[in-house]
This record gives structure tokens, C-alpha cells and sequence, in this order.
């Protein structure tokens, strides 16, 4: 895999890898930036989030779960000083469907934690992650 970012002008860049997709990176105006894109490590927690998303859904889906809605939140705390890491990680899966079985959602978690998710892998080796979820019951969709 290639990543690259690209400089723009002050503290703003454009972001680039394999896929041939583009980002915008920025800082924040407290730190001489314009607050127009993205921090580097919002992308890090985006990045879990999306990893261990896919592995979840996936999984719930070859289950067979009728999954209507899906959310994975993450909540990253940062040291304080610098370079200001993260010290915390908690991830939330929040799934909504119909008949959706709680050992069902926790097997694709632990599938993704444990087996799939690289970005988990990764960040698991410098900084505590847990997870939660929570399930919420869609009304039966209606009769014809």
C-alpha cells in the first residue's frame, strides 16, 4: 500500500493512496491552520471504525440477520501532552433490525477484534481498546 499527501499551502494537504480517492487534511485554526480537512489522527479513528464495521456487517449479513441500520462509534482519548496519543480507544456498535441475536453480534465483533480487523490489530498493540453495543428493535415492516 502507498499513501501520500500533497501540500496545498499552509498547514493544508490532500490526501492520496492505492485506491485513487483524495482527502483533504487540515489543522486547526488554533494551530495556524484553516480547519479545512480532516486531522491525521480523526483518520486513524475513522480508519478502526470502518475496518471493523466492514468485518461486522459482513458477518451479520452471512448470518442472516435483517440488519436495517448500522453504526460503529469511536471515542478516542489523547494524552495530554505531546505528541498527544491516544491513551483509549472505546468503539460502539450500535445495530438496528429485526429478530437481530445478541450472540449473533457478538461472535462478528470478536471475528473482527480477534481474526479480521487489521486496523484493531494495530492500534491494539499501543493502546487499550473495548468495545460495546447496543441493539435496537425496527417495528416489523408493514403488511401489504
Amino acid at each position: 500500500m502507498e499513501a501520500r499527501v500533497i501540500w496545498d499551502h499552509g498547514l493544508s494537504f490532500s490526501g492520496t493512496a492505492d485506491s485513487g480517492f483524495t482527502l483533504p487534511l487540515g489543522a486547526a485554526r488554533a494551530v495556524g491552520g484553516e480547519d479545512d480537512g480532516f486531522r491525521p489522527l480523526e483518520l486513524i479513528a475513522i480508519g478502526l471504525a470502518g475496518c471493523t464495521a466492514m468485518d461486522v456487517i459482513s458477518i451479520l449479513l452471512k448470518k442472516r440477520q435483517q440488519v436495517t441500520g448500522f453504526e460503529v462509534r469511536v471515542q478516542a482519548e489523547r494524552a495530554n501532552d505531546h505528541p498527544r496519543v491516544f491513551t483509549d480507544i472505546a468503539i460502539e456498535y450500535i445495530v438496528r433490525g429485526r429478530g437481530i441475536d445478541p450472540a449473533a453480534v457478538e461472535r462478528a465483533i470478536e471475528l473482527s477484534e480477534t481474526k479480521y480487523c487489521s486496523a484493531h490489530a494495530m492500534l491494539a498493540k499501543a493502546v487499550p481498546i473495548h468495545h460495546t453495543y447496543r441493539i435496537i428493535e425496527e417495528e416489523p415492516a408493514p403488511v401489504a
